[in-house]
């Protein structure tokens, strides 16, 4: 494998605003890669995740599932709890028939809680959600994001350490996330250096092998993230990023969630190439 680089949702060139163009758009675009987007719910049945499946793998294009939004691990009422759980399940069922390998999702909101009490949580509620999996031979791996506000968990450390206490889970690293809630850090080639070598010392080749990043251009103030921007209206600098991966060598995914999609998503995999 390398690095590809795709699209968070169907190319806004596409000829129709469907999976399945989606995945014919980005062969046409010379792009790797498409994550498709649950987020208000999966609304795909198995005859529709089968074809457009099958058209991936034909044209060569790797799958990812975004899972819906309503997703709280850490949620004060139970039954938003399991709902939860039965979202990424959901997902991941849907998400193995299409032959993706990655599901991402937010994992919770912290509330008033302390750090380790929502991890406790979490771990708890995912380990559940690896168990069911895993009794129907479900291999689709797990990828908890990290998010782009102090009031949600998930910051680096927080999702490196999901990811060592559940078997079968990896990162999703949102750069941009990452960036927004530190109100401006994370932004140079050292500190791009930095997060790969924390997350790669904490979960090794597996993850090197095997990376899953969202990248756009973003606004954000003291409470973290407010809009995804486009790259070059955004104060992200991208060329760093795109260095700091090139001398890491990862292999995975490179997912572009700025508002125009696919024109970032060839920014980036052009400037990939500058280094190559």
């Amino acid at each position: 494998m390398a690095l590809l680089f795709g699209t968070a949702g169907v190319p806004l060139s596409a000829a129709e605003r469907s999976s399945e163009s989606g995945v014919r758009r980005i062969r046409d675009l010379n792009l790797g890669a498409l994550e498709l987007e649950f987020v208000q719910g999966v609304r795909m049945g198995e005859e529709k995740a089968r074809k457009v499946g099958a058209v991936a793998k034909e044209l060569e294009i790797m799958l990812s599932c975004h899972a819906p939004y309503y997703i709280n691990l850490n949620s004060r009422e139970p039954e938003k709890i399991t709902a939860s759980r039965d979202r990424i399940i959901h997902t991941a069922r849907i998400s193995q028939i299409l032959g993706v390998r990655s599901v991402i999702f937010h994992p919770a909101f912290n509330h008033d809680d302390s750090s380790a009490v929502v991890l406790e949580r979490v771990v708890r509620e995912l380990s559940i959600v690896r168990e069911t999996l895993d009794a129907e031979g479900n291999e689709v791996i797990l990828r908890p994001e990290t998010t782009g506000k102090g009031s949600q968990f998930g910051d680096l450390s927080e999702t490196i350490r999901i990811c060592q206490e559940v078997p079968g889970l990896l990162p999703c690293i949102d750069f941009s996330h990452l960036h927004a809630r530190t109100n401006g850090r994370y932004n140079t080639y050292d500190e791009f250096c930095a997060i790969l070598e924390e997350t790669s010392q904490a979960l090794g080749d597996r993850w090197v092998r095997n990376v899953h990043f969202h990248i756009s251009g973003i606004e954000y103030g003291l409470k973290g993230e407010k809009r995804h921007l486009v790259l070059k209206e955004s104060d992200l600098k991208y060329d760093e990023l795109m260095r700091a991966c090139h001398t890491f060598g990862v292999d995975g995914l490179a997912i572009c969630e700025s508002p125009n999609l696919e024109e970032d998503a060839l920014l980036l995999q052009q400037t990939y190439a500058l280094f190559k």
